[in-house]
């Protein structure tokens, strides 16, 4: 029931909403067409040339295709290595972890952990996979490898995944689990055909959150041996190219921001459309995941 009487406040704190979504997606925009505007010249005549070529000290002929390469192998570890593990971890913690101080004690500190800078993150990845657990990441360069930096980057991302996914398992009314346990079915039958089906949404939208911020990092990545000049090999889509050294598209962006040609305004700005380009692809297989689940559910 609702009285007739006038919610002044409330009115007023949902103009105030408002404004400041419409503040927000107007600066958006005003970036999103400053960015595309500014890169246009490179990705009207170029694009293929510009999406393929390596890294050079000549704007015309400068590419991302090193850059790219290393994006995906890095987003390829965050997916098969963090997104595994974070939904598992947050099934475990939810679904039959005991109420007790220890489980209390584990989430207080996955919590604390997503808010700590990426830049610790990243001296983190230097100690443990460039230094000590060379021999495995690449000792031919010395431990600054993708593998490192996907090891990092996935070690980042995995409280996010983690306390996202245990939100929307956490989300799932417990009548469900009822109903499925009162017609004899087990605990991880239940898990397996109830909750996660109806926790899927949720868990795809905090985990597609987490694979952006992965791909959009440069901090940890500098700190555990990203080239940030020039790479002599090719944009090579190999296994073997994982013990290699490496740039991505943050370091690229990064890197060319600061040089003092002008012609790298451009190829920055074209590259930062590009990111955006690879990570709306994966927002929107993330949606078109998150449909099929609703469908379901």
């Amino acid at each position: 029931m609702q009285g007739r009487r006038f919610d002044a406040a409330g009115f007023v704190f949902r103009l105030l909403l408002l404004a400041a979504l419409f503040i927000t997606m107007l600066l958006l925009t005003i970036l999103i067409i400053d960015v595309v505007t500014s890169g246009w010249s490179v990705l009207s005549t170029r694009l293929g040339d510009f999406l393929t070529g390596k890294l050079g000290s000549i704007p015309a002929t400068s590419g991302i295709g090193q850059g790219l390469r290393g994006t995906f192998f890095i987003g390829l570890f965050v997916v098969v290595i963090a997104f595994p593990i974070g939904v598992g971890a947050a099934i475990y913690l939810e679904e039959y972890a005991p109420r007790s101080r220890f489980t209390r004690f584990i989430d207080v500190n996955i919590r604390n952990l997503a808010g700590v800078p990426s830049v610790v993150f990243g001296l983190l990845g230097f100690a443990i996979f460039v230094n000590a657990l060379e021999f495995i990441t690449g000792p031919r360069a010395n431990g600054a490898t993708v593998i490192s930096a996907g090891l990092t980057l996935a070690v980042l991302v995995l409280p996010i995944v983690i306390i996202t996914s245990a939100e929307a398992i956490r989300a799932v009314p417990e009548s469900l689990r009822e109903a499925g346990f009162g017609v004899g079915a087990t605990r991880w039958e239940v898990i397996r055909s109830h909750v996660l089906p109806y926790a899927g949404p949720g868990i795809l939208t905090g985990t597609v959150l987490s694979l952006a911020r992965a791909l959009g990092e440069a901090a940890p990545l500098i700190l555990v041996g990203a080239v940030t000049g020039f790479l002599t090999e090719g944009a090579r889509y190999s296994l073997e190219s994982l013990q290699e050294r490496f740039t991505a598209m943050p370091i690229v962006i990064y890197t060319w921001a600061g040089r003092p040609q002008p012609g790298f305004v451009e190829n920055t700005a074209a590259a930062i459309v590009v990111l955006l380009v690879v990570v709306l692809l994966a927002n929107t297989v993330a949606i078109l995941l998150r449909n099929k689940y609703e469908k379901r559910r």
